[in-house]
């Protein structure tokens, strides 16, 4: 299997186009082409995890992180990043980066942490938008099942948890084959009236391409009618943060307890206890400073993230308890996660966890 064949999987889950504007995920170092012996999954891809791939014999690293976040001017180990660039292209380690646009999927990076804190009713904290787009298209009568299914096998027609969803009116299509055409009904040089089948279909916009191949392949006609139009609505699926709720409400002690435990910290930063039960939970894994208004605005009664700068703390305004747990330990579920991912897909591959331990913060 070639490591393209990898990566292709993995952009099917979560999107390239779904990433941040700021963010450089994808294949950072290596050749797409090459054959793959094996994958380590990681949350950074360090010269410590680049040699413990060489080590195994396997060379690809599926990492969280973009070991090239901004760009390098200079690749001359000075830094860790310039360091495992060296190491991984010496040894042919390809490195894939999944990140931004795993943390954008509901079933992605915050899905993970939401299951691990055992949360239910989970969706999106704050959708992202230009996500949908709608297709019209027009088929004759007979060929209209054969339009739709090709539409959704290619990922359209999702509404929530509904698949297949397609709305289609019955109307009379006209035209005129000129020269130089076969057309699947009617003659040459005469207008010709159709019955045919409005069909509607809402698709996520980074399917399109996909979609419009796969319309085009099963229409019948030469000459395919069809619009896209972009859409105000926003996938229920894509954007930033989680909301959840506990089955059963938690006094917040026992809460912050609860999650010391399960993502291993020795300490959590938090703001002033409130004396309320908690049971609706916001989250963010890394740096989620950016979602305190909306988890504050969505009613949640914790909300767990990382990276918080002394001040924005003051922003939950004693309406909501912040809890900031640290960035490698909101987001090591992430390795789990990717393990989980493949081995669904690629059962019979080797596919390996990282035993390094990339955190650099310590605690004393």
């Amino acid at each position: 299997m070639k490591i393209s064949e990898i990566i292709s999987f993995l952009e099917s889950v979560a999107h390239p186009s779904l990433q941040e504007h700021y963010d450089n995920a994808g294949l950072i170092v290596g050749d797409a082409g090459t054959e793959c012996s094996g994958i380590v999954c990681a949350l950074d891809a360090t010269e410590e995890v680049v040699k413990e791939a060489v080590s195994k014999k396997l060379n690809l690293i599926i990492a969280h992180h973009p070991i090239i976040f901004s760009g390098l001017k200079k690749i001359n180990e000075k830094n860790y990043a310039e360091k495992a660039v060296i190491t991984a292209i010496k040894n042919d380690i390809a490195i894939y980066a999944i990140h931004t646009n795993l943390d954008n999927v509901i079933n992605g990076v915050n899905g993970k942490i939401a299951a691990m804190l055992g949360l239910k009713n989970v969706s999106i904290l704050s959708q992202k938008e230009n996500t949908l787009k709608k297709l019209f298209t027009f088929v004759p009568v007979d060929k209209a099942e054969q339009v739709r299914n090709a539409i959704f096998a290619a990922g359209g027609g999702y509404i929530g948890n509904y698949s297949e969803c397609s709305f289609n009116a019955e109307r009379t299509g006209t035209f005129k084959a000129g020269d130089e055409t076969a057309p699947y009904v009617g003659g040459v040089g005469k207008q010709h009236q159709e019955k045919e089948i409005k069909i509607e279909v809402i698709f996520p916009a980074f399917l399109e391409s996909k979609i419009i191949a796969a319309m085009k392949a099963a229409h019948p006609y030469e000459e395919v009618a069809y619009d896209v139009l972009n859409l105000s609505n926003t996938h229920q699926g894509i954007g930033s943060g989680v909301i959840g709720e506990l089955s059963i409400p938690m006094d917040e002690i026992s809460f912050l307890t609860q999650v010391k435990k399960i993502s291993d910290v020795p300490v959590i930063r938090h703001t002033k206890l409130l004396g309320k039960p908690v049971r609706k939970v916001a989250l963010c894994g890394g740096a989620g400073s950016f979602l305190v208004p909306r988890a504050l605005a969505s009613g949640a009664d914790v909300y767990i993230t990382a990276d918080m700068k002394y001040h924005e703390f003051f922003d939950a305004n004693e309406r909501m308890l912040i809890a900031d747990i640290g960035h490698y330990e909101s987001e090591q579920f992430t390795i789990d996660l990717l393990k989980e991912i493949l081995e669904k897909k690629f059962p019979n591959f080797a596919i390996l966890k990282t035993e390094v331990i990339t955190n650099p913060v310590r605690y004393f």
